[in-house]
């Protein structure tokens, strides 16, 4: 079973304070007519009260659904963004406006723009294939925008006599040269949660569960990946997970908050976090920002609020034409 983070001696001081705040939350959100979008790397106790969990993918289509006039985004900044792209007439708010993304910082709108025009100065035809986790100004330099969802699927669409300029995870698009058999210019980013597994750590796991099946995020480097049963986003894992009706372990190599969601879907199974080279599991420290009681604030004050930036609207139009059509 997930091991629980708390003592006994913690969790009957807290419980009564989840019980107050979950209560705070849950009177807000029907105040303010709101709906709370979480990643699945958000904590287990935000995730558990969200009306929507999902993946970059998941959430930015739920997030068209949406009737409320405010939404709540518990995830990083580019989602927010992509909330409010999708949905300009809504309020959209984000619990802490400096929950950020490694990925996102890695690659500045106007360094890529440069690097695109050199590109075209030497006589490169190509396409750009933005991974989602960047800013909306990136987004709106690009072709495509895709997640490890649908990554592939997209990139079959770029015609055989372009280049594919793909950015900004150099792992994800390593991963997608193996499996597509396209070659990429790949710029050099990387998150800062799954580059930093330990291979070495990994391998003692296995030798200490040897039927244990290790499942990946593509996001991994390829040390890990190749170590690995089954690469996939979080949905795919999910669904891999599910295929398995006997008892199994599983090594999991991503953000350690998806483990809560694999525990409370499918608790048949035993789940181990592959450690960091620095931490026994890794979390995001982006993500973690993203608190209860930042969630209860930000629903009582109305703000930090997403607002419209002029680039929302050309990124837009990628958006859905990549993740919604």
């Amino acid at each position: 079973m997930l091991a629980v983070g708390f003592s006994f001696a913690t969790q009957k001081t807290r419980i009564p304070f989840m019980i107050d705040i979950l209560q705070e939350i849950n009177d807000l959100k029907r105040r303010e007519n709101a709906t709370i979008l979480a990643h699945y790397y958000q904590e287990g106790e935000i995730q558990e009260l969200a009306d929507f969990t999902g993946d970059s993918l998941k959430l930015a289509r739920a997030a068209t659904t949406v009737k409320t006039p405010t939404i709540v985004f518990c995830g990083v900044h580019f989602m927010a963004e992509t909330a409010k792209m999708l949905n300009p007439e809504k309020r959209v708010l984000l619990p802490d406006l400096l929950a950020g993304c490694s990925l996102a910082e890695s690659c500045p709108a106007n360094k890529l723009a440069r690097y695109q025009q050199m590109l075209r100065e030497n006589g490169r035809r190509f396409q750009t294939v933005t991974y989602i986790n960047s800013s909306a100004a990136v987004k709106a330099l690009s072709d495509w925008v895709v997640t490890s969802g649908n990554a592939e699927e997209i990139i079959k669409r770029v015609p055989a006599d372009q280049e594919i300029l793909f950015v900004p995870d150099r792992h994800l698009g390593q991963y997608l040269e193996e499996v597509t058999g396209r070659k990429m210019i790949l710029w050099n980013g990387a998150c800062i949660v799954h580059e930093i597994f330990s291979v070495g750590d990994l391998l003692a796991l296995k030798g200490k569960l040897p039927r244990a099946l290790t499942i990946a995020h593509p996001e991994c480097p390829a040390n890990i990946r190749e170590h690995s049963d089954f690469v996939g986003g979080t949905e795919a894992m999910l669904r891999y997970v599910s295929s398995f009706s006997e008892p199994t372990d599983f090594l999991v190599a991503t953000e350690a908050n998806m483990m809560w969601q694999l525990q409370s879907k499918f608790p048949r199974h035993r789940y181990h976090p592959v450690p960091g080279i620095t931490c026994a599991c890794n979390k995001c420290p982006h993500m973690a920002r993203n608190t209860l009681e930042k969630l209860r604030d930000c629903l009582a004050q109305g703000r930090p609020e997403i607002t419209w930036q002029p680039e929302f609207a050309r990124a837009r139009e990628v958006v859905q034409r990549s993740l919604l059509n």
